[in-house]
């Protein structure tokens, strides 16, 4: 499950309590969007999937050891009342990367990630600030931290657009 919750961070920069929290209603596979309402800034937003995250999410909820009993989409095992709660991943996160022997790593750290991919598949501030949820342009500055060398190709694709400027 450690998996596929890492994969969907990645491919859609969700913070962990709302990737945690999801449910199978919140997720649609045919238009490729999971609608958040319960987010960190108060602010539903409408998350647009990659082929990789609908993928993902096709995945789990078609996996055959699915229990029937939950409409979480990453569901933990029955608790003493007998009711299923989300995943909890966090431990399972700890174990990875100690025995992967990677120091420092963040489970937030791949929002970072996947907010600087998004930045670098070209999508501007406002088009990412959507889908991260990000208020302000200012927030959204200390997730991106772009590359010269990557600003270097971009340039030149868009002179190559344009013509020489």
């Amino acid at each position: 499950m450690l998996g596929w919750i890492v994969r969907i961070a990645l491919h859609t920069g969700m913070r962990a309590g709302e990737i945690k929290s999801l449910s199978r209603d919140q997720v649609n596979l045919s238009k490729r969007t999971v609608l958040l309402s319960d987010t960190k800034n108060g602010s539903a937003r409408m998350v647009p999937l990659t082929r990789e995250a609908t993928a993902v999410f096709r995945e789990v909820l078609n996996h055959p050891i699915r229990p029937l009993d939950t409409h979480l989409i990453f569901w933990g095992e029955p608790g003493r009342d007998g009711k299923r709660r989300p995943y909890e991943f966090r431990p399972a996160w700890h174990r990875t990367i100690k025995d992967a022997g990677i120091d420092g790593l963040r489970f937030h750290d791949l929002r970072h990630e996947a907010v600087s991919r998004l930045v670098e598949m070209g999508l501007g501030d406002q088009e990412v600030a959507a889908i991260s949820g990000h208020k302000s342009m200012q927030m959204l500055r200390r997730y991106t931290h772009l590359r010269a060398e990557d600003l270097v190709s971009r340039l030149d694709q868009l002179q190559s657009h344009q013509g020489n400027i």
